[in-house]
C-alpha cells in the first residue's frame, strides 16, 4: 500500500488545504494519506490558533488517514530543521510520496537549486559572506543562489519545498516529491477569494471579520470556540524575560540580541511594538518570534543539541485506513510508536509537555488542567468509518 505524505500546520485548516487533499485523492485514489503536523506551536514561532486535537479531528474529517505529531523541537525552528524532522518521520513511516504546495508549480527548478545548495563548493562560503554583511539568512541564501545560478527563490512554500528536497537527499529517503501549484500568496492578508492564506484568516479573526466562506464547516465551528494568539502571551513573556538574566541560553536567542530584548521588553504594551523595536536587518520577524517562542517554553540550546533526530512517532489520530496502514508497518517501524507522553521518558517529550503547559497557561484553571491532562491520558482520535 503506497502512502502519500503531507507536512502541514493547519493553523487553521482552510479551503486551500482541502483543495490540496482533494488533488492528492484524485492522483492517488487508493493510497493512505499520512499527515505530519505541528502541534500547539508552529514554524513561524507563533502559537497554533486552535489546539492540536481539534486540528487532528478536522484533518481526519476532510480526508487525512493518519496524523502524526511533529515534535516541538522541530516544529518551531527554521525551515531546514522543520524539514529535517518532518522527512525523518515520513521516512520512518515508509511514505513513498510527499505532496506540497509550490508557488512556482514546478519540481525540477527546486531539485536543481537543492542540489546546488548541497554540492556546490562555493555555496556555503557565499552565504557566510553575505551574512557578514549584516543581512538575514533567507536573504543571504537567495543572494548566494542568484550569484551561482542566476536563479533564486523567495516565496515561502518554494523555500520550504527546497528544504524538503534537501532532506530527502541527505537522509537518502525513498520519497518522491510532487508539487501542487498554489493558488494564493502565503502571506497575503486580504480576503479576496474562497482560497486564502492561513495568515489572512488569522488576521481576519483578530479583526472580528467573517471567515466562514474561506474554511470548511468543521474548521468554522472550531474557530467559534477557544482561539489562541501569540499577542495574548506577551505579559508572560514580559515577566519571563525581565526576570531571567540568562535568556541567551534559550534556543535561537543570539548572545548580544538578548540584551536588546531585555532592554526593550518593558518599554512596550503589546507584542507587535516590541518585535518592531527588536527587529533589525539581520533578524527577520519569524526569527524574532521563534526566539520568543523558545523563551516562553524554556527550550534551551543544550536541550536542542540533544534532540537532533526524532525519538518517537506520536500518533494523534487515524481512521480505519490509517489504522490498517499502521498495523501493516508496526513490525518494521524503527521508532517507538506512542500515543501519550507517559509512554516515553525522552527529553523530546519532556519539552513537548512543557510547551503544552505554556500553551495552556492563559486558560482558566479547569481548562488548563484538561489540556495538560490530555497529554497523559489522551488516546489517538479514532474515526471508525472513513
Amino acid at each position: 500500500m503506497k502512502a502519500v505524505g503531507i507536512i502541514c500546520e493547519y493553523s487553521p485548516f482552510h479551503n486551500g488545504h482541502l483543495y490540496h487533499i482533494n488533488k492528492i485523492r484524485e492522483q492517488f485514489p487508493n493510497s493512505p494519506i499520512i499527515l505530519v503536523m505541528s502541534g500547539n506551536f508552529t514554524e513561524r514561532g507563533i502559537v497554533s490558533i486552535i489546539d492540536k486535537w481539534k486540528k487532528t479531528e478536522i484533518a481526519l474529517t476532510y480526508g487525512v488517514d493518519l496524523v502524526v505529531e511533529l515534535p516541538f523541537v522541530f516544529a518551531t525552528q527554521s525551515a531546514d530543521i522543520f524539514a529535517k524532522g518532518s522527512i525523518a518521520l515520513l521516512k520512518a513511516l515508509q511514505v513513498e510520496y510527499l505532496v506540497f504546495g509550490s508557488e512556482c508549480g514546478s519540481l525540477q527548478p527546486l531539485i536543481d537549486l537543492a542540489t546546488i545548495q548541497l554540492q556546490h563548493p562555493d555555496y556555503d562560503l557565499l552565504v557566510k559572506k553575505y551574512l557578514k554583511e549584516g543581512i538575514n539568512y533567507p536573504t543571504a541564501m537567495s543572494k548566494a543562489l542568484m550569484t551561482l545560478t542566476k536563479q533564486t527563490i523567495v516565496t515561502p512554500n518554494d523555500l520550504l519545498g527546497l528544504s524538503y528536497i534537501k532532506e530527502i537527499i541527505k537522509q537518502q529517503a525513498n520519497i518522491k516529491p510532487i508539487v501542487i501549484q498554489r493558488t494564493n500568496d502565503f502571506h497575503e492578508e486580504t480576503l479576496e477569494n474562497t482560497i486564502v492564506s492561513a495568515t489572512a484568516i488569522r488576521t481576519a479573526l483578530q479583526n472580528n471579520q467573517d471567515i466562514q466562506p474561506y474554511v470548511p464547516e468543521k474548521t468554522y465551528t472550531a474557530l467559534t470556540q477557544q482561539l489562541y494568539f501569540m499577542k495574548d502571551y506577551f505579559p508572560l513573556l514580559q515577566y519571563k524575560i525581565s526576570t531571567d538574566p540568562r535568556i541567551f541560553q534559550y534556543q535561537t536567542v543570539d548572545e548580544g540580541l538578548d540584551q536588546r530584548i531585555r532592554k526593550e521588553i518593558l518599554k512596550h504594551d503589546n507584542l507587535d511594538d516590541f518585535v518592531k523595536a527588536v527587529k533589525t536587518k539581520r533578524y527577520t520577524y519569524n526569527k524574532i518570534m521563534r526566539m520568543l517562542c523558545h523563551i516562553l517554553c524554556s527550550f534551551t540550546k543544550e536541550e536542542a543539541s540533544k534532540c537532533l533526530e526524532p525519538a518517537y512517532l506520536r500518533i494523534l489520530g487515524m481512521n480505519q485506513v490509517g489504522r490498517k496502514y499502521l498495523k501493516q508497518l508496526k513490525k518494521e517501524v524503527t521508532l517507538p510508536l506512542i500515543t501519550a507522553c507517559t509512554e516515553t521518558n525522552h527529553l523530546m517529550m519532556d519539552i513537548e509537555f512543557r510547551s503544552t503547559c505554556a500553551f495552556a497557561s492563559l486558560l482558566s484553571l479547569k481548562e488548563k488542567k484538561a489540556i495538560i491532562h490530555r497529554e497523559f491520558i489522551k488516546k489517538p482520535i479514532i474515526v471508525k468509518e472513513k
